[in-house]
């Protein structure tokens, strides 16, 4: 096992960070790990905003309902873009008729997370840490306003990186067998037996992490999500058709 490995297998979320920003070469760069990662086609229909206005943190914070996030070393906001691509084409004098359909969103999307994730392990093995923020999307509309995103541009996710203060315990994970298949696609005949000894091991993690605060296993916490979105992530649907997507 490599050095590389180790560090994905130590992964853990953080979200208390030293009173330290990021240099302009540390940014440059993830962004330039970015830059180098696998793409759909070759389109690069991703873009990366670094968030540096004090204001804006917190407005974002605000959104996420995460305190912590204008504290971080730097903040960073991946969005799908394939306005680029569309006023490259327009700028070719070719017609630009499949933007916005959920292929082109979908390939879009996954470039953007796959790039993040390359950021993450960069910023790992340069023994920072990350936190990805998919609580930026709690009001996609407010955000997108926020950052003035054209049409045809959607946030992904955030990443706050940043100097670690903390050492969380590492999470425990679905077993292999349980996320591995082979060939084809397996159901869990019984879910809560075959879970069972998964549930009491996040049960430990979160007494061990939190005496006061009790949390529940993880088939228990599955259950309470499944019947209800967040409030503003209701209209996600329409939130990407104001941006173009999805409208046919």
């Amino acid at each position: 096992m490599n050095e590389t490995i180790k560090t994905q297998l130590n992964h853990r979320s953080i979200r208390q960070f030293k009173p330290k920003a990021l240099t302009q070469e540390e940014v440059n760069l993830l962004v330039d790990v970015a830059r180098h990662t696998s793409t759909s086609n070759f389109r690069q229909s991703y873009s990366i905003i670094s968030i540096t206005d004090e204001t804006l943190k917190e407005e974002i914070a605000e959104i996420a309902n995460q305190p912590y996030i204008p504290k971080a070393g730097h903040l960073f906001v991946v969005v799908v873009d394939q306005r680029r691509n569309t006023l490259i084409a327009e700028a070719k004098g070719a017609e630009a008729l499949v933007q916005g359909t959920p292929e082109r969103f979908i390939s879009a999307f996954s470039d953007a997370m796959i790039a993040t994730q390359n950021m993450v392990v960069a910023a790992e093995s340069l023994g920072m840490g990350a936190v990805y923020l998919g609580s930026i999307l709690n009001d996609n509309a407010k955000l997108s306003e926020l950052l003035k995103l054209p049409k045809y541009v959607y946030p992904a996710v955030g990443l706050a990186v940043g100097w670690p203060d903390q050492e969380p315990q590492l999470k425990p994970r679905l077993p292999r067998h349980v996320i591995h298949m082979e060939n084809y696609y397996h159901d869990l005949e019984n879910p809560l037996e075959e879970l069972k000894d998964y549930d009491a091991e996040v049960h430990e993690y979160y007494d061990l992490r939190d005496l006061n605060h009790r949390v529940d296993e993880f088939t228990t916490q599955i259950a309470k999500t499944m019947d209800k979105s967040v409030a503003n992530r209701a209209n996600t649907l329409k939130d990407l058709q104001k941006q173009g997507f999805f409208t046919e």
